[in-house]
């Protein structure tokens, strides 16, 4: 089975990127904590815009991606941050081929 990536673009509504990254930190990182094939799960912000917040997601196959995209806490944190979203995330399915620090 090989892994699979995303990469998320979270738009903030104006002035509320802080507010996101405050429930990305206590919500979002509590949830994939127990997920055994969430390898990544990595939140930046946006160097050029400030209201950006960009994910890296790796797992170890599509049935962990699945698995995370459909539990119960990736819900709760659906609703925590729709206050804070200008709109939906932009989602980006990626396929792994290198990386250093990460077996493919």
């Amino acid at each position: 089975m090989s892994k699979t990536a995303l990469l998320a673009k979270l738009t903030a509504q104006p002035c509320k990127r802080d507010e996101l990254l405050a429930v990305i930190a206590d919500i979002g990182m509590s949830n994939v904590a127990g997920e055994p094939g969430t390898e990544v799960y990595a939140a930046h912000k946006d160097q050029n815009d400030d209201d950006v917040v960009w994910f890296y997601e790796l797992y170890s196959d599509q049935a962990s991606l699945e698995s995370h995209g459909g539990s119960e806490g990736m819900k709760v944190f659906g609703r925590a941050i729709r206050d804070y979203m200008a709109g939906r995330p932009e989602l980006f399915m990626l396929d792994p081929v290198a990386a250093k620090g990460v077996d493919f």
